[in-house]
């Protein structure tokens, strides 16, 4: 565990909660500059954030609220969209009010400062992390990498399956795992689908002559390409009045690992409206070199080398601005 996670991750766990019991722990944390989770409730009028310490408030100042705040590189939206939301912070200083009451002062900034230098900074491309989406475009998702640090997962690199929209595949507020795939102008992307299994995992929970469930994704002249899971889908023969988007119920007629085909005979077909589920993941190592998709004996090879993107310098700090 790196002791860094994504933002609202801590909030709720026996650590965090003791830190907020009262005045004498929110004083040992800030003495040993313990990352905390609190929710923010009210962003004022000079965009400073208002933080619920339980035992007292919290102030997070505007320039506090995020990396890039101060240098004006990150709009104050990263800190505004924070209300109501768990924060990350580090315990500055104590002060008094006008009317006497002790408010601790917070810096949202610090707490991802240092993300970035332990954390952050060590990361290499193949490197398997955890993440939360934050929020989701017509290009791909956004993830929480830790402390509110957010990187671009590309929609072509979610799964093998391709898909329109990226909520097809996840919601806003759910945990994934990912892996880092790139530095881009200092900036971490990041993969999905090398999680989400090879071709012959995938298949071989299929058997010719079953019928199962499916998801029709492209309709072409020749057939229509339905979905059996995130990393497979097979073509299927034309069927009159089919669309993309349906579900269907679909018959096996044949498996060929050496094309990396499964041939489909289209039962039914039906509309209906889901919601995406958390992804199953067939690996759970904390690295990967290489994956390769494609079974040994396909006639096509298809893979990711995650060595071929590092470079030579890549041990130092990338460069983050984007927060959530």
């Amino acid at each position: 565990m790196t002791g860094y996670y994504p933002e609202g991750k801590l909030i709720s766990t026996p650590e965090n909660l003791s830190s907020l019991q009262s005045m004498a722990s929110l004083t040992e944390a800030y003495r040993e500059g313990r990352i905390l989770e609190a929710r923010a409730s009210v962003c004022d009028s000079s965009h400073n954030l208002i933080v619920d310490l339980g035992a007292i408030k919290g102030i997070i100042p505007r320039e506090e609220g995020a990396i890039g705040i101060r240098e004006g590189t990150v709009r104050d939206i990263a800190v505004i969209s924070r209300v109501n939301r768990p924060v990350c912070f580090i315990i500055t200083d104590f002060r008094k009010t006008e009317s006497g009451k002790t408010i601790a002062v917070l810096s949202r900034r610090l707490a991802q400062e240092r993300c970035m230098e332990e954390y952050i900074s060590t990361l290499i491309p193949g490197d398997i992390i955890n993440a939360r989406i934050t929020h989701l475009d017509s290009f791909g998702a956004f993830a929480d990498i830790g402390c509110g640090i957010v990187s671009l997962l590309p929609i072509d690199s979610i799964s093998v399956s391709r898909i329109d929209h990226p909520r097809e595949r996840f919601t806003v507020g759910m945990d994934i795992r990912a892996v880092v795939r790139s530095f881009d102008c200092g900036r971490i992307s990041l993969s999905h689908k090398e999680l989400l299994g090879t071709w012959e995992e995938n298949v071989s929970r299929f058997e010719i002559g079953e019928t199962v469930a499916g998801l029709i994704r492209s309709v072409e002249d020749y057939g229509a390409f339905v979905e059996l899971a995130p990393n497979l889908a097979g073509l299927a023969e034309m069927k009159e009045g089919i669309r993309p988007g349906q579900q269907a119920s679909v018959y096996i007629k044949n498996i060929i690992p050496s094309r990396m085909k499964i041939k489909l005979i289209i039962i039914d077909t039906f509309d209906y409206e889901y919601s995406p589920s958390s992804p199953e993941y067939f690996y759970d190592g904390d690295h990967i070199d290489i994956f390769r998709y494609s079974p040994d004996s396909s006639e096509k090879i298809i893979e990711t080398d995650f060595t071929a993107v590092r470079l030579p310098s890549q041990e130092k700090s990338p460069s983050l601005i984007r927060v959530g």
